[in-house]
């Protein structure tokens, strides 16, 4: 998803650690890592959609800051279980991603907290200050975990993942901030970790390692408020448990925060050099 030269897809292996690193993965805590997906109602829902599906108008608590539509969304849409209630629709004729927060079909009347529509050929960010259906701004489906890309072998873009406490700010690519306190101490959204070259990988198995490789040559961006070192992946019935519980065991000790502000081209693309 997203031009090859989007900061998504860059792989950010040799960026130095940032001065903050040790700050930011500190107010983390030392917890593993946790696979925040799994088996059903586990991990994040989405539709392949046609541009024959019908698409309609959504009411958004958050209108100012969302994307009007027209969203291939119906009573068809899978919508994510729990709070946040996500739901994304990939039409990949058009090359287009719909995502939307706290939605709901609402018997014909559809309903969100927010919405926001990506041309995923493109390397456009929202405008400065917008959300999405993630609190950093950022399209949430390229950085999940996906059963297909870990069986393919190799996991090519950055990973998403929550902390419970963030900075009142944010740094590109993200757009929007949710932060609990002006705390430079605390990490901004859009601030990106990196699982360290130096971790040793290879007791894993197959399938973690390429989520584990994926983890040190594009790092995962951190998206929205939650619980600590929790990261993203797709509902899907073929995750197996054992994976799930390897992937428990990383420490959070072992990863570091890096400074991509280098790549940057412009504040308003999220092309990389």
């Amino acid at each position: 998803m997203f031009p090859a030269n989007n900061i998504w897809n860059t792989d950010i292996s040799t960026l130095r650690v940032h001065p903050r690193s040790a700050q930011w993965t500190a107010s983390m805590g030392t917890a593993n890592l946790h696979p925040d997906f799994g088996a059903p109602p586990y991990g994040y829902p989405y539709a392949l959609v046609t541009n024959a599906h019908t698409r309609t108008y959504i009411s958004f608590t958050y209108a100012s800051e969302s994307d009007r539509g027209p969203y291939p969304f119906g009573p068809d849409t899978p919508i994510e279980q729990g709070s946040d209630q996500h739901a994304f629709m990939l039409n990949r004729s058009s090359c287009t991603l719909y995502e939307l927060f706290d939605a709901s079909w609402n018997s014909g009347h559809p309903t969100a907290g927010s919405g926001a529509i990506f041309n995923l050929g493109s390397n456009a960010l929202r405008p400065a200050g917008w959300t999405s259906a993630d609190a950093a701004g950022l399209p949430m489906l390229p950085g999940l975990v996906r059963l297909d890309e870990v069986r393919s072998g190799a996991i090519h873009h950055a990973l998403r993942f929550t902390a419970s406490r963030t900075d009142r700010s944010y740094i590109w690519p993200a757009r929007h901030q949710a932060g609990t306190a002006s705390d430079p101490g605390l990490p901004p959204m859009g601030a990106r970790f990196r699982l360290r070259a130096s971790f040793n990988i290879s007791h894993y198995s197959p399938q973690a390692q390429v989520i584990l490789r994926a983890m040190q040559h594009y790092g995962m961006f951190l998206a929205d408020n939650g619980s600590n070192w929790y990261f993203q992946g797709t509902e899907d019935p073929g995750w197996s448990d054992s994976l799930l519980s390897e992937l428990k065991t990383v420490p959070s000790t072992a990863i570091d925060a890096v400074d991509e502000s280098s790549l940057m081209i412009s504040a308003n693309s999220g092309a990389a050099r």
